[in-house]
């Protein structure tokens, strides 16, 4: 990247906090990002993907996810520390978790069977699953923000473009010719952005509503969900849309939240206090946060 536009580059990446996730949610665990640099994780520990107590020194979490319709717990928690290298944990069957030589980075993202990272000079890498070519990010550049779906990538360009590759069934990655987007999510087969002005936009598949964002706003962060997508909005309260089975959308009494995530069924919300709060699917104990507490605020 040239000089030219390597301190704005970087100033973008100071002030966009959403590029530090200290919440994650996969499809049957949780992951949170302590004050102090540790992490700690409920849920589904089939694979290992909880087994995050001896981490240290971390500044983000991402959790892999995966649709309800596939049955198994195949997860993996990736921690990115304050050095720019990554950890990872859990399932490693198309390996996601081979993250051991990456350096730089400044932010991550876990799909199904894959990891994303976002490097300081903007480019991106990627590892796992690229049977669709959801790992076709080698040529990207300028980037502010990635996010990973099930089967596709969404990448945020530093002048508020998005690009994306991978599985565009339901057309998730029609995203050419989004403007003046702040921050982007990919669920199962859904794309949702963020505007500069707090409205939202979403595209892909929309069968139970997941997409019905354009009424939001005074949004400041979202979260996409397996068929279900939430807004944070700037008084702390929540918005959410979509697949509601398990309850995952019911957020409307929730106060004083700084930060989101949502989870196959599940969605997680930060307070401003550091404690957590959650609804949805609990079958693996993944919303059982209630006794978390230090937990890192977004931008800190």
């Amino acid at each position: 990247m040239n000089s030219e536009i390597r301190d704005p580059y970087e100033e973008i990446l100071k002030q966009k906090r959403w590029s530090k996730n200290t919440i994650a949610a996969g499809r049957r665990h949780t992951v949170g990002l302590k004050s102090d640099g540790t992490v700690t994780a409920v849920g589904d520990n089939k694979y290992g993907q909880c087994d995050v107590s001896g981490w240290r020194d971390m500044v983000a979490v991402a959790a892999g996810n995966v649709h309800m319709a596939t049955n198994t717990g195949n997860a993996h928690s990736i921690g990115l520390k304050s050095d720019g290298t990554v950890a990872a944990v859990g399932w490693n069957k198309h390996d996601q978790c081979h993250v051991n030589d990456w350096s730089d980075i400044v932010a991550v993202a876990a799909g199904w069977r894959r990891t994303i990272g976002l490097k300081s000079d903007g480019s991106v890498v990627a590892v796992g699953r690229n049977n669709e070519g959801e790992c076709n990010v080698s040529g990207w550049h300028d980037m502010v923000a990635v996010a990973a779906g099930d089967w596709h990538t969404i990448g945020l360009k530093l002048d508020g473009t998005v690009t994306a590759v991978g599985n565009n069934r339901y057309s998730q990655c029609n995203v050419r010719d989004w403007r003046g987007i702040v921050a982007v999510e990919a669920g199962y087969l859904h794309t949702v952005g963020l505007k500069s002005n707090g409205t939202a936009m979403a595209v892909g598949q929309n069968k139970v509503g997941q997409c019905d964002v354009c009424g939001w706003r005074g949004i400041v962060a979202i979260a996409a969900g397996s068929k279900h997508t939430i807004g944070l909005k700037s008084d702390g309260t929540v918005a959410a849309v979509g697949w509601n089975e398990y309850g995952q959308c019911n957020v409307s009494d929730w106060r004083d939240i700084v930060a989101v995530a949502a989870g196959c069924a599940h969605t997680i919300g930060l307070k401003s206090d550091g404690t957590v709060v959650a609804v949805g699917d609990n079958e693996y104990g993944q919303c059982d946060v209630s006794g978390w507490r230090g937990i890192q605020l977004p931008g800190n």
